[in-house]
């Protein structure tokens, strides 16, 4: 598949050199670049940008909440208005929700088609509290 220059080349998250070839940063380009700024977009607060007060998400303010229908559903919402207005090379299809066997975590699936080579592509965000401990809730 030929990819338009639309889609664009930008720096691997997270940033890394290449030793190969005299310590250049290693760049991505086509889906992988826009599956990357997905992520970012979702993983930085809304407002945490000085000069990009409206860049990121409000997924933050639903870390610790309990998980139930009206969770999921503020957290699409959330979803859905962060990729509309910070990912223009996109258009979301559909988004939905997946809950984890032990309840601790939202799988967020992303369908979307990218706008110059009308090809669908899907996306799973993982929503949820990364710790140091790998202890499941109740386990002593």
């Amino acid at each position: 598949m030929k990819e338009s220059g639309f889609i664009g080349t930008g720096w691997a998250f997270p940033p890394s050199f290449s030793a190969a070839a005299n310590y250049t940063v290693d760049l991505n380009s086509g889906e992988e670049n826009i599956k990357q700024s997905i992520d970012l977009i979702l993983q930085t607060p809304r407002g945490s940008r000085s000069l990009l007060p409206m860049y990121g998400s409000n997924l933050s303010n639903y870390l610790f909440r309990q998980i139930n229908a009206s969770l999921e559903a503020d957290v699409i919402h959330s979803v859905e208005t962060a990729l509309l207005y910070n990912e223009p090379r996109i258009r979301v299809e559909a988004i939905t929700t997946t809950v984890s066997e032990d309840a601790s975590s939202i799988f967020v699936n992303i369908l979307f088609i990218i706008k110059s080579t009308n090809s669908r592509s899907n996306h799973v965000y993982p929503f949820c509290v990364l710790e140091g401990t790998h202890l499941r809730p109740g386990a002593q």
